[in-house]
């Protein structure tokens, strides 16, 4: 189990295709702010149907993708 399973969890119970998700809400959804270990977790989205892609600091921005 890794600190980011709130997350993935939240994705896979809203089942939507693609999600464009602010730094702020992924902070509300894990009560706390994402950080450089974001980066070794995202393969773990994997486990739950959904991949990681684009991670924009200037936009403060993730997208994540249904596989």
């Amino acid at each position: 189990m890794s600190k980011y399973d709130p997350l993935w969890n939240y994705l896979k119970e809203n089942k939507k295709d693609s999600y464009k998700l602010s730094y702020e809400e992924i902070k509300d959804i894990l009560n706390f702010d994402i950080d450089h270990s974001f980066l070794t977790y995202k393969k773990d989205a994997k486990d739950y149907g959904y991949e990681v892609g684009k991670i924009s600091m200037k936009d403060k921005t993730v997208i994540i993708k249904k596989v």
